[in-house]
């Protein structure tokens, strides 16, 4: 890669970590579903300047809800209800781990002896980080964030139909699924008069951190991955994916005070560690079809 394309990478994956700064500062004015829904509003602007790309509603659909939706809501929930920021942002990272046993069944790729290595080592890392539930955080909360990486893998599943589109017109447009349905969700569960109170008595702490989540660390941040994915191979693009938990525990721990005990930071090594055994390996194998 050029170096001035690995810069952008790494300010990817910065922009990433500090995102979930971002949403812990936002979640204070407002709910998560909220939340959720301001930052894809924001993101969707764009629409209105690009044409939908060549792909059908109801994939781009599919994909929203999944790659989107249902990712940062969870998100949103598990930071609400108590899982530290850190923490999050490494859960979240371990969407490669379903991706690949995802992969399995919905497209028979047989991983390679590497690949199993790293879903095992990362996997180690998630039961140790189970040890610590409890604690800090409820195991109800654990589990709504769990949903955010078995989201972001199907997620990247279903990304793979739709081929040959620009990514910033793909982007823009998955963007425009989630608000409505977000929006609808915060009125059923926060009641309309929370929701207008927190839209109307919006701070600009809070305005900054939307237009941080919905401006740059969707639309633009996106835009430039999926640049580097168009110009260069994932195998040399995903890794530096790696860089987001450390960005974003480094974050909290500054901005939050954030602390580690040695079983729950062993295990984020750990997972990490897992992960990175995981995109570094060769591709996986295709079983055949059995007739």
């Amino acid at each position: 890669m050029k170096p001035y394309d690995v810069s952008l990478a790494v300010l990817v994956a910065v922009i990433w970590g500090l995102a979930f700064v971002a949403s812990r500062i936002a979640l204070d004015e407002f709910s998560p579903p909220l939340m959720t829904a301001l930052r894809f509003a924001i993101a969707a602007v764009p629409c209105l300047f690009v044409r939908k790309p060549d792909v059908s509603w109801p994939l781009l659909i599919a994909i929203s809800s999944t790659l989107f939706l249902g990712q940062f809501l969870a998100q949103a929930y598990g930071i609400v209800h108590g899982v530290p920021v850190g923490l999050t942002s490494v859960i979240v990272q371990s969407q490669a781990l379903f991706t690949i046993a995802f992969a399995v069944v919905a497209f028979r790729e047989l991983p390679t002896p590497v690949q199993g290595l790293g879903v095992g080592v990362a996997t180690l890392g998630l039961l140790m980080i189970c040890g610590t539930v409890g604690f800090d955080f409820s195991a109800g909360a654990f589990a709504v964030l769990m949903i955010s990486p078995v989201s972001f893998a199907i997620g990247n599943l279903l990304l793979r139909q739709a081929r040959e589109v620009p990514m910033f017109d793909l982007f823009a447009w998955l963007c425009l699924v989630p608000p409505l349905p977000l929006l609808a969700l915060a009125l059923v569960a926060d009641g309309p008069q929370a929701t207008m109170h927190s839209l109307v008595h919006m701070s600009l702490t809070g305005f900054v951190c939307m237009l941080i989540l919905g401006v740059i660390s969707t639309s633009i941040a996106y835009w430039l991955w999926g640049r580097l994915l168009r110009d260069y191979s994932a195998a040399q693009v995903v890794p530096f994916a790696l860089l987001v938990p450390f960005v974003g525990a480094a974050a909290s721990t500054v901005v939050f005070g954030e602390r580690f005990g040695p079983l729950r930071l062993s295990g984020m090594v750990i997972v990490v560690f897992g992960i990175a055994i995981m995109l570094l390996s060769k591709r996986p194998q295709i079983l055949p079809k059995i007739a």
